[in-house]
């Protein structure tokens, strides 16, 4: 994270409407009707539903995230794998929430753009003249909200840049729209502001006719607290928590206009009437439209963007299996991902098709957030209680508080889980890749052999200096997994000295090392025998791609320059040209061997796991490496060799 954005300033407050709260600031499109629905409108539940919406935004999302959650910044950094990071080295298992919660955020990334561009497009039913051409669930509609969710995704893979400068003055007029039309409302019925008594919540949640699931409803108001703290690194803590205040503001004021409205509507029933944009007055309808639109559209951008960013993180944390990743643009963090766009658009288009309108949608949003919040309050107690060392009686109470909440809301939204059954398939598929890619690895942990390099020294400077041998390249670089700069794997070595010896004038020893810290960019350089063999390790951030071909050629220039190793050719009638000579990356590929006597456990999760590695970036990609100067060699993986095997022998 820049330096400056530390300080809040003008810019950064400016930025941070723009990035960070495309999906809450929306969440007033759909609320209000959502809480109503088809029941009578009365004081009890106008009031109760406001009240509700009004201390939800305060405990959940002004307590937990914005006082709380953002104070767990990862060198500035937020999210829930940052906030992993900072505490995995407390228990071992804390993997298991990092990898649900993250699996549950992508789940419903692909119903926040269709229920938030639907419901701001079918307002067009509200325009004189359009009432029975834009109709909710009809197929001009439909086709129009499909058409801009589709463009949005196709402009993925050009960048932002162009157009993310205006998300911010965007936002501002949105929520400055906001907050003029809850105003103009309330001044018609101030009685509204009564519902900031929790005592009206209390009365609905406990009794109203099956008050307390209209939680459902009411979560609806802070699905998107979570980004709050995940684009932490893009704003900065003090930008977020100071522009919290006049996005809150603005929110309320909204919600209590909506209120105000319904209390003042003679009808008892909505009666498909959107209480969103009823609170505009007709003349403004269009304008109001078209900003909504406008406002939704970023809110999708922010939530891609997003979901770009959690899968990079899981590649670099080993809980994701490497795939292709393009940067569009040169501006810090911004990525795009073919494979990861494409389903979510396909998810996307696929709610819509079958949802068909923003009310339906309703019924089954919200439920995956609830699971991604659990999760974040259980690191969160951890991170507490481990890394700030807080006294554990307030680290309990401030625990009570948010289960107590967030389970709530959790139980109150399991009821929408038949109507979102498609959405179960979705997230178990992202938390089984998650878990079976982390859990191969541990597997795999326990056949790697490693042996102490200086017992294999002097035979790799008798090879190279062997001129009888063909050289192989004059820098040989092995990608090695050892975090021990005195040891190699086994295969290493003996791929170097078996069979056809691999002869080099400089061997060298790569370790790419995944840090906690989300942007570190290093390196380390150990010379086991000068000018011979060396060791290169690369610390790179959980945030940062790994080039590994041109960061290891930046590494071979620069030691060159200062004189730490010499390139000078073996070969007389080449030394006075000096070339730098040839670079060659060997990379050590496993294959699943037959001969491995493992539980039926741990063999599905193998076999899985290297389906899905056929089905990936292959290893010298998912490091950067050029084809051009790679060599690929196999061998096989044996996890738990057979320990007895059956053969008699016969004359």
């Amino acid at each position: 994270m820049n330096k400056h954005l530390n300080k809040a300033s003008a810019a950064g407050l400016i930025i941070a409407l723009g990035i960070i709260y495309g999906d809450i600031g929306t969440s007033p499109l759909y609320v209000l009707s959502s809480i109503i629905g088809k029941r009578e409108i009365n004081q009890q539940l106008v009031y109760g539903g406001i009240s509700c919406v009004f201390w939800t935004l305060t405990l959940q999302t002004t307590f937990k995230y914005i006082i709380l959650t953002l104070q767990a910044d990862n060198r500035g950094e937020g999210g829930i794998f940052s906030l992993f990071a900072l505490v995995k080295r407390y228990r071992k298992w804390l993997y298991l929430p990092a990898i649900i919660g993250a699996g549950t955020l992508l789940a419903d990334g692909i119903i926040t753009p269709p229920i938030s561009v639907s419901a701001a497009i079918e307002g067009l039913s509200g325009v004189h003249g359009l009432e029975n051409v834009i109709v909710p669930g009809n197929a001009l509609t439909m086709i129009i909200i499909i058409a801009i969710i589709s463009l949005l995704f196709f402009f993925q893979q050009f960048g932002t840049n162009l157009i993310g400068s205006s998300f911010g003055p965007i936002m501002l007029i949105w929520f400055a729209m906001l907050a003029i039309l809850g105003i103009s409302a309330i001044a018609m019925y101030p009685s509204i502001l009564k519902a900031v008594n929790p005592y009206y919540g209390y009365d609905l949640l406990t009794k109203y006719p099956s008050g307390f699931w209209l939680l459902g409803s009411v979560f609806l108001c802070t699905t998107g607290a979570e980004a709050l703290y995940s684009d932490l690194g893009h704003c900065g803590r003090k930008n977020i928590q100071y522009s919290w205040i006049f996005v809150k503001t603005a929110l309320l004021l909204n919600y209590f206009g909506q209120g105000a409205w319904l209390m003042l509507k003679k009808e008892v029933y909505l009666n498909g009437l959107n209480p969103f944009y009823e609170i505009m007055p007709h003349w403004f309808l269009i304008f109001g439209i078209f900003i909504a639109t406008a406002a939704t559209i970023i809110a999708s951008q922010a939530l891609i963007s997003g979901s770009f960013t959690l899968i990079s993180e899981a590649m670099r944390l080993n809980f994701w299996p490497k795939i292709k990743v393009e940067f569009p643009t040169l501006v810090r963090g911004q990525i795009y991902i073919p494979s990861i766009n494409f389903i979510l658009w396909f998810g996307c288009i696929a709610v819509m098709l079958y949802f068909r309108e923003s009310s339906k949608m309703e019924a089954a949003y919200g439920f995956s957030i609830t699971i991604a919040m659990l999760m974040t309050t259980i690191l969160m107690f951890y991170y507490m209680k481990f890394v700030k060392k807080w006294y554990i009686l307030i680290v309990a109470l401030i625990l009570l508080v948010f289960l107590t909440v967030e389970l709530s809301f959790f139980i109150a939204n399991v009821a929408k889980i038949k109507k979102r059954w498609m959405f179960l398939i979705f997230e178990f598929g992202l938390i089984g890749i998650m878990y079976t890619w982390f859990r191969a690895r541990k597997i795999k942990n326990r056949y790697v052999e490693f042996v102490r390099l200086d017992h294999y020294l002097p035979m790799l400077q008798e090879l190279s200096n062997d001129l009888t041998v063909p050289k192989y390249a004059t820098h040989l670089v092995f990608l090695t997994s050892a975090d021990n700069a005195k040891e190699v794997e086994h295969k290493i070595v003996y791929s170097i000295l078996s069979g056809k010896p691999k002869r080099a004038d400089l061997y060298w020893f790569l370790h790419v090392h995944t840090m906690d810290d989300p942007y570190t960019s290093e390196y380390t350089v150990r010379e086991i025998v000068p000018n011979e063999v060396m060791r290169v390790e690369l610390r790179l951030g959980f945030r940062v791609q790994p080039r590994t071909n041109l960061m290891f050629r930046k590494v071979v220039d620069e030691l060159v320059r200062n004189g730490t190793i010499s390139v000078e050719s073996k070969y007389e009638t080449l030394q006075n040209l000096n070339p730098i000579g040839d670079i060659q990356f060997i990379v050590m590929e496993k294959f699943l061997s037959s001969d491995n006597e493992l539980s039926l456990f741990e063999k599905l999760v193998m076999q899985f796991q290297f389906w899905l590695k056929n089905k990936s970036l292959s290893e010298e990609k998912g490091f950067g490496l050029d084809q051009s100067n790679v060599t690929v060699e196999k061998f096989p993986l044996i996890v738990s060799p057979l320990s007895k095997i059956s053969l008699t022998h016969v004359e």
